[in-house]
């Protein structure tokens, strides 16, 4: 008689955000294409009502406290997974919020400007629960093709279009670097599995003889990590690899540079913690190699970061440089867990995911007031366009200076503690001298944050037209700014979420 294996269907519950999402994706495609009318606001509406409803399920559809491996281990269901998953249906739902009003008067708002977020998210949500390298590629390549088409879709503007083109072709040698740094890990290990990976280290390479079969696998796993660092540099932003952001961020329509400096940024991280803490964290020697790259690719993004950001005008430029800067920050807190006791790598990891969340609060709150300045035929994308804000619109101001305060690092908002955690792990990890790196490039980042403050009170404005924004702009840009200051005066409550939830996943 035949033997026949018995098929074992997945568990399909715990990705139900996803499927959501993919059906969700296909009704705007349908419905705009049968209401070609009211496409434009159907559009909107759905994609709003999608991602609300995403964050619903992902809230309470699965037990919180439950961590589920399905999909034959290409896909996790863990606490760190929901909660990053919430903080990016929110993000994209404010950058819409942000840049509705942006895209109509451009006539950009299109359907399938919609439905290319929703398939962003999706890409998104794929990385943020992949457990196994060909799932971490299949999420990658669909938020990175979405993203390419966003900052493309303007048409009829050259920078645009030069901007789609230079984030496409930067963004497949990436891609192709990352694809190659795998193949090489699999050659090396024999499995995709993230967590067969980290099983078959630990077991068989963790005191390798030079001169005994397994030195050469180890060369090779060495090799792959060097590929995987540039591919995840490149999607973080992180100098050497840096190069494109300032120039996508300034060519890209501002709703699109919302987008890109937000919700991708969650997923960056998430994929560099699932393949460097996940799955490449049992061997010393590979440890130390990927923490060492991590060491320079961080110092190098917060010295260029915040020494180029110091002479830009375009504040698009700007926020651009600062962000690179923001994640050698990030990465500081996630190299800095390698190195110590359990106690120490919950608190280092901790840090690394409240200033991965903290910097998107942030950098929406700063490109949704560029975008609230923009209006038919003006683009704010000039640090001068802020004089005088406080003259036209004195709790705007406000809100501008809390973000800039923020990202600068000064007491008591959101930014500061983010910092403070980072460098706590970093001189508990015994690299003093990036703590102190980090600290004297802070103070001279202070210096092109504050220009802003002193441009909105300071000066007179060159424009006196009135700022026109919607209830719902109003609304959403008030509560990204009382969440700076609400997060810096009470940090523990972010702190003490992020690190709940590395604690239900197994860290």
């Amino acid at each position: 008689m035949m033997n026949l294996t018995p098929f074992v269907l997945p568990e399909f519950y715990p990705a139900m955000s996803e499927i959501f999402m993919l059906v969700m994706i296909l009704t705007v495609l349908l419905a705009t294409t049968f209401s070609r009318d009211n496409a434009r606001g159907l559009a909107y509406w759905v994609t709003q009502a999608t991602l609300l409803s995403a964050a619903g399920i992902t809230l309470i559809i699965y037990p919180s406290s439950a961590d589920v491996n399905t999909f034959s281990g290409m896909y996790v269901s863990d606490a760190l997974a929901r909660l990053l998953k919430i903080v990016v249906y929110f993000s994209t739902f404010f950058a819409l919020v942000y840049g509705r009003a942006y895209l109509a008067v451009r006539r950009l708002d299109r359907p399938e400007f919609y439905v290319l977020v929703l398939l962003m998210t999706l890409g998104i949500q794929v990385m943020i629960s992949a457990s196994h390298l060909l799932s971490i590629y299949i999420g990658l390549e669909m938020m990175s093709l979405s993203l390419y088409a966003l900052v493309a879709f303007d048409r009829d503007s050259g920078h645009s279009t030069e901007a789609g083109m230079k984030y496409f072709v930067l963004g497949a040698l990436a891609s192709g670097l990352l694809l190659y740094g795998m193949s090489l890990i699999y050659g090396a290990t024999g499995s995709l599995d993230l967590n067969q990976i980290s099983k078959l280290l630990a077991d068989s390479m963790h005191a390798v003889d030079p001169s005994g079969p397994d030195a050469e696998r180890l060369s090779v796993l060495k090799f792959g990590v060097v590929f995987l660092m540039a591919g995840i540099a490149f999607k973080l932003g992180l100098a050497p690899f840096h190069m494109w952001v300032p120039d996508v961020y300034q060519g890209a329509p501002t709703a699109v540079t919302l987008l890109i400096s937000s919700a991708p940024k969650i997923a960056a991280f998430a994929m560099a913690y699932r393949l460097f803490v996940g799955g490449l964290s049992d061997v010393t020697d590979v440890v130390r190699q990927w923490q060492g790259m991590l060491i320079f690719v961080a110092a190098a993004s917060i010295v260029i970061g915040n020494l180029a950001a110091v002479v830009q005008r375009n504040i698009k430029r700007m926020l651009a440089y600062s962000g690179i800067s923001h994640m050698g920050f990030m990465v500081l807190g996630l190299l800095s867990g390698a190195a110590g006791h359990v106690g120490q790598n919950l608190d280092a990891y901790t840090s690394a995911v409240f200033y991965a969340i903290a910097y998107v609060i942030m950098t929406l709150a700063a490109f949704g007031m560029v975008a609230l300045l923009s209006r038919v035929g003006f683009e704010a994308e000039n640090i001068e366009d802020f004089k005088g804000l406080s003259r036209r619109s004195p709790w705007f101001a406000l809100l501008m200076l809390f973000t800039m305060f923020s990202m600068a690092g000064i007491p008591f908002f959101v930014g500061f503690f983010a910092k403070l955690a980072v460098l706590e792990a970093v001189i508990a990890a015994g690299h003093l001298w990036l703590a102190v790196l980090a600290v004297v490039m802070s103070v001279i980042a202070a210096f092109y944050y504050l220009r802003i403050v002193k441009f909105m009170y300071f000066d007179e404005p060159l424009d006196n037209a009135p700022i026109v924004a919607s209830g719902s702009m109003r609304t959403a840009l008030s509560l990204n700014g009382l969440a700076i200051a609400l997060f810096g005066l009470a940090p523990g409550l972010l702190f003490t979420l992020c690190s709940n939830a590395l604690k239900a996943s197994g860290v």
